[in-house]
């Protein structure tokens, strides 16, 4: 069995009580079958620029990115192909100036004909603008009917071009799709881990969580790499947003540079009950030991880009 990997970054755009929607084409991930505009994420794209870019091409709109709304992976299988494909799908709200959506008849179905890159390519043949009861009247890749609060149906294995859309492996490049928490307990203490010698940023004080596996959930990933990292056991409260990460020169366990992607979702963790926090990750793993701090403790240590980010951001 081969395994795969990708990221796709997904926009919600609202307009009247209705949605935008896309029905994918021919060259597209779901054949025939509807879905809100955006696509796969590029090696080294920022996950907000991707929904951007999709957007545009697809429906020809210019939209900006108001907040991260959800983040949800799935696992397309084709036993024949002998080929698996992991995808983490990032949903984005989204908005856009009033005078570039489109008016009168091109509101009630926007077909994104003529000068879509999409279009060209075969990957969208149509868009419109719907209210939920029309949408749930056609057929919904499953994580678009799940976003809009839609019965979900599982679609047929035939619906979905799995093999096709495996991304090419590169030798030299890698794509890291993780869950991290900024986790915190009653008393307002933050849990931070330090990254082991041997691993990019060797010596700083990270955030608990790490990659996730292949057909886990993100928060399922966060809550297990919080058991391993830190001895805790916590609960996911909230989505703060998403970080994107590109080292074209990483120097890692691979003892050679590699060109790395890494997109880490931030959530907030609670930990009820804390205990003292204890690595319990097998010896050899990327965390040398963890700590409770104070905040005001917390800012004084040596910390990650995406903790000093994290952090910063829970003062405010």
């Amino acid at each position: 069995m081969q395994f795969a990997r990708r990221v796709g970054a997904y926009g919600l755009l609202r307009d009247a009580g209705r949605v935008l929607v896309v029905r994918d084409g021919a060259e597209g991930e779901f054949p025939g079958v509807w879905r809100l505009p955006g696509g796969a994420v590029r090696h080294a794209e920022d996950p907000e620029r991707a929904v951007i870019r999709q957007v545009d091409e697809q429906v020809g709109l210019t939209v900006a990115v108001t907040r991260l709304l959800a983040v949800v992976a799935d696992v397309a299988t084709s036993s024949e192909d002998k080929a698996s494909l992991h995808t983490d799908r990032l949903l984005f709200d989204l908005s856009t100036p009033h005078d570039a959506l489109p008016d009168g008849a091109e509101r009630e179905s926007a077909r994104p004909e003529g000068g879509s890159r999409g279009v060209g390519a075969g990957l969208v043949d149509q868009a419109s603008w719907l209210s939920l009861a029309e949408v749930a009247q056609l057929p919904l890749a499953p994580f678009t009917a799940e976003a809009l609060g839609l019965p979900v149906s599982p679609l047929p294995p035939a619906a979905h071009r799995s093999r096709d859309l495996l991304p090419p492996q590169h030798p030299d490049r890698r794509l890291r799709f993780g869950a991290y928490g900024l986790v915190t307990d009653p008393g307002g203490r933050i849990l931070l881990t330090q990254i082991a010698e041997g691993y990019p940023g060797a010596g700083l004080w990270h955030l608990p969580g790490g990659g996730t596996d292949h057909g886990e959930q993100p928060t399922t990933g966060l809550l297990r790499e919080l058991v391993e990292e830190g001895g805790q056991v916590g609960r996911v409260v909230e989505l703060l947003g998403v970080n994107n990460l590109h080292n074209p020169a990483a120097l890692g366990p691979e003892g050679r540079p590699l060109d790395w992607h890494g997109i880490r979702v931030i959530y907030r963790v609670l930990v009820d009950v804390p205990t003292d926090a204890v690595v319990t990750e097998s010896a050899g793993g990327s965390t040398a030991r963890a700590g409770w701090f104070t905040r005001e403790e917390a800012t004084d240590l040596p910390l990650s880009d995406i903790a000093a980010v994290a952090i910063g951001q829970s003062g405010r």
